[in-house]
Parts: C-alpha cells; sequence; structure tokens
C-alpha cells in the first residue's frame, strides 16, 4: 500500500461530508475534513456548513479535540491561509499541533491558496492529490467561478421532437413529464441564479423557485430577469418567495461580472431564444441540459434562432431516459467557427 492510499477511505468520508444536504451550494466551496489519530481512527469529522460559519477543518479539529495533536487531518481542498470572515485553517492546524495534513484539490485562488507550503514551513507533512478527481467535481462550478471570474453557466432547454419551445399559440406549454420537471427542481436549488428575459416572464409567468421533492438548502436562487419590457406587478418573480433582480443589461459578460460580485457562482439560464442567442454569441455559455419530448408540435418558436457567429461545438457528456423524456448533457467548446 502506498503512502497516499492510507488514506482513501478517510479521504473519501471527507468527501461524502463535503456533499453533505446541509453543505449549501454558493459563493464558497464544499469542504469535507476528518481527523485520523495515529492509530488510524476517525477521531473528529466536520464540513463547511456556508459562508461566514466556521470551516471544515476548524469543525473537524474541535471534534477532536486533543486528540487532534500528531493526529493527521484529511481535508477535500487546501486549507486556506488568509483571514476572511473566518481565521485561516492553516492557523488552526498548526495550533492543533496536527502532524500531518492530506489534501484532496488545490485551492485556486490568489487570495487563499499556498495553504500546503505554509504547513510544510510549520514541519507538518502535506500529501496533496488524494482523490483530485473526485474534488474537483465536487466544486466543478466554485473552481470554474473563481478560475475565469464569472459564474459557470449552464443552459437548460425543453423541446418537442421538432425542436420547439412552445406551441403555436406562443403561450405556456407543458412539454416535459413530470420526472424531468422534478430533475429541473434539484438543478434549480444547486446553483446561485437563474436567468430569463422579460419575454419568458410575460409569455409563461413563471415562478422560479425551488419546489418538492428537491431538497432546498440555502438561500433560493437568485432571479434575474433581463430586458427593458414591463412586468405586470402581479407577476410571479416579483412576489417574495426569493430575491429578484431586474435588470436591463444586455451584454452577458457584464451581467455575469456583477453576479459574481454578488456571490454567484453557477448560473442557471432558463431564458428563451433570445437569451440563449445572446449568450452564446458572447461565448457565454459553458455547459448544455437539453430535454427533449416524445411531441412533435408542428408550430411555435424554436429553442434557438439562427446564430451570426455559426455553429457551436458540444462535447456530449451523458445521454439518459428520464421518465419518457430523454435528457443530452454537454460541455460547449467555441473552436469551430
Amino acid at each position: 500500500m502506498t503512502e497516499d492510499q492510507r488514506w482513501l477511505g478517510a479521504m473519501r468520508e471527507a468527501l461524502a461530508l463535503a456533499a453533505s444536504p446541509d453543505a449549501p451550494h454558493g459563493e464558497n466551496p464544499r469542504v469535507g475534513c476528518v481527523v485520523v489519530d495515529e492509530g488510524g481512527s476517525a477521531v473528529g469529522r466536520g464540513f463547511h456548513r456556508g459562508a461566514g460559519t466556521p470551516h471544515a477543518e476548524v469543525v473537524a479539529l474541535h471534534d477532536a479535540g486533543d486528540r487532534a495533536r500528531g493526529a493527521t487531518a484529511v481535508v477535500t481542498l487546501e486549507p486556506c491561509r488568509h483571514v476572511g470572515r473566518t481565521g485561516p485553517c492553516t492557523s488552526a492546524l498548526i495550533e492543533a499541533g496536527v502532524a500531518r495534513v492530506v489534501i484532496a484539490q488545490p485551492d485556486p485562488t490568489e487570495i487563499a491558496g499556498g495553504g500546503a507550503e505554509v504547513l510544510r514551513s510549520a514541519g507538518i507533512d502535506v500529501v496533496m492529490g488524494v482523490l483530485s478527481d473526485e474534488a474537483a467535481e465536487l466544486n466543478d462550478d466554485w473552481t470554474f467561478a473563481v478560475t475565469h471570474g464569472r459564474p459557470l453557466v449552464t443552459w437548460k432547454a425543453a423541446v418537442s421532437i421538432d425542436g420547439r419551445v412552445a406551441g403555436p399559440d406562443r403561450g405556456p406549454t407543458a412539454i416535459t413529464r413530470q420526472p424531468a420537471r422534478d430533475e429541473v427542481m434539484h438543478l434549480r436549488s444547486r446553483v446561485g441564479a437563474i436567468i430569463v428575459g422579460t419575454g419568458t416572464v410575460l409569455a409563461d409567468d413563471p415562478a422560479l423557485t425551488v419546489r418538492a421533492p428537491a431538497q432546498v438548502v440555502g438561500l433560493a436562487p437568485l432571479r434575474v430577469v433581463v430586458g427593458s419590457r414591463s412586468l405586470p406587478p402581479n407577476s410571479r418573480v416579483l412576489d417574495d418567495s426569493a430575491p429578484t433582480l431586474l435588470t436591463g443589461e444586455r451584454d452577458p459578460s457584464v451581467l455575469l461580472a456583477r453576479l459574481f460580485e454578488r456571490g454567484v457562482r453557477h448560473v442557471l439560464m432558463e431564458g428563451g431564444p433570445t437569451l440563449a442567442r445572446a449568450f452564446l454569441e458572447a461565448e457565454m455559455v459553458d455547459r448544455v441540459v437539453w430535454y427533449v419530448a416524445p411531441v412533435i408540435l408542428g408550430d411555435g418558436p424554436v429553442a434557438l434562432p439562427p446564430l451570426r457567429r455559426g455553429p457551436v461545438g458540444v462535447d456530449v457528456t451523458g445521454i439518459r431516459t428520464v421518465g419518457e423524456d430523454v435528457c443530452i448533457q454537454g460541455e460547449i467548446r467555441y473552436e469551430e467557427r
């Protein structure tokens, strides 16, 4: 057994803690930590519960108490070295007297990264890269956002077999069945904002909230409505069930930069054809989640008008059935011109 393999079990437990339903998606990454004593027993466990709360390492060290001295802290993300709303985790680990820190994913941020070197300088053994792929997948949206300076954008659409998003009357059209709608609720529960255009609000009057059966964790996603047209005062997006941002900003890059400043790390774009084209033309769509329903509408608006920029590539990452509907997921690539 290699040195790294010794810590696989503890790291898997730390990843499970980080993925806990009580660990919200949001501005901060999801992090779990397990403290293992010299005999190999887990003596402390913790995970981060959201911005402003103690970090996973601090929670696990508190759980371990005096048993942390000489122990190994197994953590899914490189411990931070900066002072924010809480103190640096590197200082907590050093003061607790741990002998070793095992890390899955390095912290890509300039302000918090570099914690491993701080620990090494204090004489603590550091093992980096244990189950790094699993840790990166857990925080893929956060990692993308802090690396690119804007939220990850997922475009969700529901279309008929002939590619239409509504019927001939262009009004609200129930295209997919309940299992697919339930999946969308789960997807909404994992993002920081949902973006639509005023056209979608005027045509469908969507609530854009997270409803059962998805498990709601933390704050409801911010509802973002893009456009200059006035909305009826009784529009459901204007109620008090979730926060709403009305904006006339039509430049996707500017809008996403503002949302990033507000702490949004993952955006779900559910708008209609006009909004989808604007984001694709600006190369600001990163993923697609496309539900295709077994129905032919024959007339009505299509999911996307012609693109001036030409074809956009999609690397398909999954195709599966959801009840009677088909879900196609993929990563966008823009090199095709």
